[in-house]
C-alpha cells in the first residue's frame, strides 16, 4: 500500500522555519541533516513519525538562497485541528500570522482558517470535524 511520506518546500532561513513549525505550529523537528557537498541542509517536521504513518513536512534549506519566488502553482499545506479558533489565538499568540480568520467558508459550513508561514507558504486549518468533507 502507498503512503504519502512528506511535502518538501524550500525555505529562506532553516533556523527561523523551523522555529515556525515548532513553536508556532506545535510540530516536533523529527530530524535534521547537512549535505556539505552540495550545499543544502534538510530539515523534517510533523505532528508525529513518519514510521507512525504520519506525512511530514520536509524543509530544505539551500546554502546562500534566502528567498523564492513561490509563483502561483503551489496552493496550501492543510493540518486538521480539533479547534482552529483556539489554534488560531495560540498562533497569534505566538508571533504567527493569520490570514484568514477562523469561520465557515463562503457558501458552505465547513470551519477554516488560513496562516502563512515566514517565507509565505499558506497552510489552512480545516476544523476535523469537517476534514475529510469536500469545503462547503
Amino acid at each position: 500500500m502507498s503512503q504519502l511520506l512528506h511535502t518538501m518546500i524550500r525555505v529562506g532561513d532553516l533556523d527561523r522555519s523551523i522555529h515556525f513549525y515548532t513553536n508556532v505550529m506545535g510540530m516536533k523537528l523529527l530530524r535534521k541533516s547537512e549535505n556539505p557537498q552540495y550545499k543544502y541542509t534538510l530539515a523534517f517536521v510533523g505532528f508525529g513519525e513518519e514510521t507512525t504513518g504520519q506525512a511530514v513536512i520536509e524543509l530544505t534549506y539551500n546554502w546562500g538562497v534566502d528567498s523564492y519566488d513561490l509563483g502561483n502553482g503551489f496552493g496550501h499545506l492543510a493540518i486538521g485541528e480539533e479547534d482552529i479558533y483556539a489554534r488560531c489565538d495560540a498562533i497569534t499568540q505566538a508571533g504567527g500570522k493569520v490570514t484568514r480568520a477562523p469561520g465557515p467558508v463562503a457558501g458552505g459550513t465547513t470551519e477554516i482558517a488560513f496562516v502563512e508561514d515566514p517565507d509565505g507558504y499558506k497552510i489552512e486549518l480545516i476544523q476535523k470535524k469537517s476534514a475529510t468533507a469536500a469545503l462547503g
